[in-house]
């Protein structure tokens, strides 16, 4: 059954030190208590909402946060440093090892501001291995971990390889342009037709609304800093999602990631049909499922 009903969001602001950080939360309908708090963390190239909270005319359940609350999970996602609405003040590219610093602030407030115990959080791409590396960190602080669009050490990735050609130009400057093109070319640069273009239009209008500049760090450390996170070092219960398509991810560099992982408590799901962006793509509700089934997996009673 397809649950539409619209969600009111409500703001937040944390502080990093002296930096201010944009929250958005979308909860459950009022009397509910929550299944669980999610934290959607963002990747390299646009801020939190157009990733998780986007709202597309005819297609259902387009925002990610709204389809989660509506099945009883408190979602938030954040602005990371330099990104949509949060600080940009630094002169920083605002690199991995920065944004799981945003995500002990935000974390903190969150679990602050809910008096929840955990929470379970799911990040795409660079957010990813930010928060790869946020659980590494502060394995007390998250329930189940799902990394979707992730690389480990870059081995197996075409786009990667592409990208690296214009490392000394991302290693030059903090930040790096960003534009409608560039928005489309996510879409077209793995296997063209996995996302239609109403979405891609909406998708490109509600980052441009927030940036028309990102910082270059996540780009200089997926090119030249790899591996940035220590599987053996991440305890919590994880899922890696790979898209089929998706020319991030290695699939033999995610196995041997997936390997060294120590709980036994972890997933590895292939999603047939779809490339990079999981959220916006043809079969973005196969995102949703997969994520769904592994947050709401029961703890096992009986371990070795």
């Amino acid at each position: 059954m397809e649950l539409r009903t619209r969600i009111t969001g409500a703001e937040h602001w944390t502080r990093k030190g002296d930096l201010k950080l944009f929250l958005w939360q979308k909860s459950p309908p009022t009397g509910q208590a929550p299944k669980g708090t999610i934290l959607f963390v963002h990747g390299s190239s646009m801020a939190s909402t157009p990733t998780f909270d986007l709202q597309v005319p005819g297609r259902p359940d387009s925002s990610a946060m709204e389809w989660f609350a509506a099945r009883g999970f408190d979602t938030w996602c954040m602005d990371h440093e330099g990104y949509g609405r949060s600080d940009k003040s630094r002169p920083i590219n605002c690199d991995i090892a920065n944004g799981a610093d945003d995500l002990a602030a935000g974390t903190k407030y969150i679990l602050e501001k809910t008096r929840a115990k955990k929470l379970l959080v799911y990040g795409i791409s660079s957010g990813a291995l930010r928060a790869a590396l946020f659980a590494q960190r502060h394995p007390e602080r998250v329930a189940r971990l799902a990394l979707d669009a992730f690389v480990w050490t870059g081995k197996g990735s075409p786009t990667l390889a592409e990208r690296r050609k214009k490392l000394p130009e991302f290693q030059a400057k903090n930040r790096r342009p960003i534009d409608r093109a560039f928005v489309r070319s996510i879409f077209t640069r793995d296997h063209p037709g996995t996302a239609d273009d109403a979405t891609i239009e909406a998708f490109a209008s509600a980052i441009l609304e927030l940036d028309d500049s990102v910082p270059t760090g996540t780009y200089v450390d997926m090119c030249a800093k790899l591996p940035v996170v220590d599987p053996a070092k991440i305890t919590v219960p994880t899922l890696v999602m790979r898209g089929e398509f998706d020319g991030i991810a290695g699939l033999e560099d995610l196995v041997a990631f997936w390997q060294a992982l120590p709980n036994p408590d972890k997933q590895f799901a292939v999603m047939a049909g779809i490339s990079h962006a999981s959220f916006q793509q043809k079969n973005y509700l196969t995102a949703y499922h997969i994520l769904h089934s592994f947050f709401t997996t029961p703890d096992p009673v009986y371990r070795a």
